[in-house]
């Protein structure tokens, strides 16, 4: 029988690749957007992190999630710092979210207040993210619009405190097969897992609306 980590990633691989495919962030990748995209995109983050990390101290005495709240992973002062690089230090007075993130940041805010297998599911699927394809994109941003390697601007993708992601994500898939829950709520946290990818494409596709690409 495969463990829990694998079941999870195997069961969310179609909505994976659709969030990495999607024409957004191709266009990104492929240096046809401006650095404003990129700016409205790590603005859209900030809202899914601050959703996810400002209900940390309640959930890590939480037997479900405490294990996985982990402080190296922390991103929210990273994105602080690289959204006052992006926009300046008035940043904050601009800052909107898309309706699909607030839609998504509202679903992560409820799992990390009532559902701690809910908040795993979204934890897993942002910050392995992060530490996989995250990298792809910091490597792309520099050199597309010239940032400083692994300096403001692409800080968010830059984990100080893990210092061999591969590593990291073996321990972060053994504390998945080692997670305190029966098969039914395993199953419902791959649904969320689901759920979490599909909030992402939303992101991606309003994104996407606002700057399209041209032919």
């Amino acid at each position: 029988m495969d463990s829990f980590s694998t079941l999870i990633r195997t069961a969310s691989h179609e909505q994976h690749v659709a969030a990495e495919t999607s024409t957004f962030m191709s266009g990104l990748l492929g240096g046809r957007l401006g650095v404003a995209a990129y700016a409205r995109y790590t603005e859209q983050l900030w809202f899914v992190y601050e959703a996810l990390e400002r209900g940390t101290g309640l959930l890590v005495a939480d037997p479900v999630a405490g294990p996985f709240i982990r402080p190296e992973l922390l991103r929210l002062a990273a994105l602080e710092r690289d959204l006052a690089h992006l926009r300046g230090s008035g940043w904050r007075a601009t800052l909107s979210a898309l309706p699909a993130t607030r839609e998504y940041a509202d679903r992560v805010r409820a799992c990390a207040e009532r559902w701690p297998g809910g908040y795993v599911a979204h934890h897993y699927t942002r910050y392995l993210g992060d530490l996989s394809g995250g990298q792809i994109i910091r490597d792309r941003a520099e050199k597309t619009w010239g940032f400083a390697r692994k300096g403001d601007g692409v800080r968010f993708y830059v984990f100080e405190g893990v210092s061999n992601p591969a590593a990291f994500k073996r321990s972060y898939r053994e504390l998945l097969d080692a997670i305190h829950v029966d098969d039914l709520e395993k199953q419902r946290i791959v649904s969320e897992c689901k759920r979490a990818f599909a909030l992402n494409t939303a992101v991606f596709r309003a994104l996407g609306e606002e700057f399209p690409l041209t032919a």
